[in-house]
């Protein structure tokens, strides 16, 4: 008799974890796409949503086109993680989404995400719009006064995985080993 009783409250605390456990994971993972709705523009001006990262992999980077190393850095190796994954990347699609939209027009950040390849797409848009954007993706920024009039950016580093879902899938760090973020991508192309 006590042996029955005590299998019951084993099985009713572990419905109980199981139940709580699916509520927790639903709860954080319940289908909804990483980040919020947005509508900004691309680097030609077009309208783009959030729905650019739906339907394939995507790669998203945040960061601003007058950065003096951490940008220009990561699109560089971004082009050529690109590049050396050929075909078994080519379903990737990359973005680069500027948090200093103030300086940042289309014009700009064509002239700019250009210099790198014509794989990576280019967003910004209204001020408020890219930073609620950013905001929703966890991202970091901050305007820093140079002291001369002008200023810089600071912001995260790192590049964002998204799955053909939206869902988030992990990050690049900056300064990452070029055979991990490769292996990353590939995972992600793959997936």
């Amino acid at each position: 008799m006590m042996r029955s009783i005590l299998v019951g409250i084993l099985v009713l605390m572990a419905a109980g974890i199981g139940w709580l456990t699916f509520d927790w994971y639903r709860g954080h993972y319940g289908g909804e796409p990483f980040g919020a709705a947005f509508t900004l523009v691309d680097q030609k001006g077009a309208p783009i949503t959030e729905a650019a990262f739906r339907g394939q992999p995507s790669v998203v980077f945040f960061g601003f086109t007058h950065c003096p190393e951490v940008c220009p850095t990561t699109l560089f190796e971004l082009a050529g993680w690109l590049k050396t994954l050929g075909d078994d990347g080519k379903n990737l699609h990359a973005y680069f989404v500027s948090v200093d939209p103030e300086r940042d027009t289309p014009d700009v950040m064509n002239s700019y995400v250009s210099n790198f390849s014509d794989r990576i797409v280019g967003i910004t848009g209204d001020p408020d719009k890219v930073h609620a954007m950013a905001k929703s993706f966890g991202i970091y920024w901050k305007k820093v006064d140079t002291g001369d009039g002008d200023y810089t950016m600071d912001h995260t580093a790192s590049v964002l995985l998204l799955n053909a879902k939206g869902d988030f899938a992990g990050t690049i760090a900056y300064g990452e080993s070029p055979d991990t973020a490769i292996a990353k991508l590939k995972r992600l192309a793959a997936g």
